[in-house]
């Protein structure tokens, strides 16, 4: 099972230095959130960059950086944290950190593109998701198409966590869905264009 962590804090910094910065970077701008107003205000989210599809806002597309680095209260950013936590250490090792960090960009830029694009009605909308499904979306290429690079168990954890997590999007409120699907999509073809020959 590659999704289980075993290596100590050293350790996994050293080897995943591009993944340890991502969540070094949200657990910051989470503090900065509380002290500045709360990370569930809007006026602060908006202020440090969150997206609001309204007025001047919309068209400030940086935002689509910047959001994805922001989380509407804690629940928020652990569950997003855990996801990065345990599930991008692989992928990190088999793109290599340079070519991890231009798909875990670009995968949550293209997430946040759907995002709005399919957006009805005024909303704020921040978090890592769409970065994360991209991640997950690399998986599925991985788990369909290069079957031979992950265990039965991994195969059967992707699986499961795009099951219940598309069906988890869906019924519940104030979930992004469209910059989840929006990221799969993204890191399931970028994935296919950055992929190597190495082996998880």
């Amino acid at each position: 099972m590659i999704f289980i962590r075993y290596e100590s804090f050293r350790k996994y910094i050293r080897i995943y230095p591009v993944t340890s910065l991502l969540l070094l970077a949200n657990i910051v701008m989470f503090i900065v959130l509380t002290t500045q107003g709360g990370s569930r205000d809007s006026e602060t989210l908006v202020r440090f960059g969150a997206m609001l599809n309204a007025g001047p806002y919309a068209a400030e597309y940086w935002r689509y950086f910047t959001a994805m680095f922001l989380h509407i209260g804690f629940d928020h950013l652990l569950f997003n944290c855990f996801a990065l936590f345990v599930f991008a250490p692989p992928l990190e090792r088999l793109l290599g950190s340079g070519k991890y960090a231009l798909f875990y960009l670009v995968s949550g830029l293209l997430g946040n593109v759907v995002s709005e694009l399919m957006a009805t009605g005024v909303h704020i909308s921040a978090g890592a998701s769409g970065a994360i499904y991209g991640v997950y979306g690399a998986y599925l290429f991985i788990a369909l198409l290069q079957r031979n690079m992950l265990d039965p168990g991994s195969r059967q954890t992707v699986y499961t966590i795009l099951v219940f997590g598309l069906i988890y999007s869906f019924i519940v409120a104030n979930i992004n869905l469209w910059a989840h699907v929006g990221g799969l999509l993204a890191g399931f073809v970028l994935y296919a264009l950055m992929r190597g020959k190495a082996s998880v």
